[in-house]
C-alpha cells in the first residue's frame, strides 16, 4: 500500500477508534445530566468550538462565501451526527458497546452501497455487486455473532 493511501487508510482506522470512545463518554453525560439529548448537545458543543478553534488557527477562509449556494440537505451532516450521537448515548449502556458498533456499521454499509450504487450526493457511481453484498452479509453476520456472544 503507497503512502498516498496508506495515511487516509491509518486516519480512518483511527477515527474509527474515536467513534468507539464516544459512545461511553456520552453514556457518562447522559448518565450525569439525566438525558441522552443534552449529553449530545454537550457532545456537539464542544466538538463545534474545538472544530472553530482549529478553523480559526488554520487561516483557511475562501470556502465559506460559497455555502450558501448548496442546496438544502447538504447542511444535514450535522443532524445525523446528533440523531447517531444521541442513540448511541441511550444504546450503549442497554446493548453494550460492542453490539453499538457492529450495528453501526452494518448500517453504514448497507446505507453507504446504495449510496455508492445509486450515485447520489454527488457521489461517484459503484454498482452493487456479489463481492459487496457479501462483504455486508459477513457484516451481518458479525453483528449476529457479537450480539449471541
Amino acid at each position: 500500500m503507497n503512502a498516498v493511501v496508506l495515511l487516509p487508510v491509518l486516519l480512518v482506522l483511527f477515527a474509527g477508534g474515536l467513534i468507539a470512545l464516544q459512545a461511553p463518554t456520552n453514556v457518562m453525560l447522559a448518565r450525569a445530566g439525566e438525558s441522552a439529548v443534552l449529553a449530545a448537545l454537550i457532545s456537539f458543543a464542544v466538538g463545534t468550538a474545538t472544530l472553530l478553534a482549529v478553523w480559526l488557527v488554520s487561516g483557511h477562509r475562501s470556502g465559506a462565501a460559497s455555502l450558501g449556494a448548496l442546496p438544502w440537505y447538504a447542511w444535514m451532516g450535522g443532524v445525523y451526527g446528533a440523531v447517531y450521537v444521541a442513540i448511541a448515548a441511550y444504546a450503549a449502556p442497554r446493548i453494550g458497546l460492542a453490539s453499538l458498533i457492529t450495528l453501526g456499521v452494518a448500517g453504514q454499509i448497507i446505507m453507504a452501497m446504495w449510496l455508492d450504487h445509486m450515485g447520489a450526493l454527488g457521489l461517484a457511481r459503484h454498482a452493487i455487486s456479489p463481492f459487496r453484498v457479501g462483504g455486508a452479509v459477513l457484516v451481518i453476520l458479525g453483528v449476529v455473532l457479537v450480539r449471541r456472544g
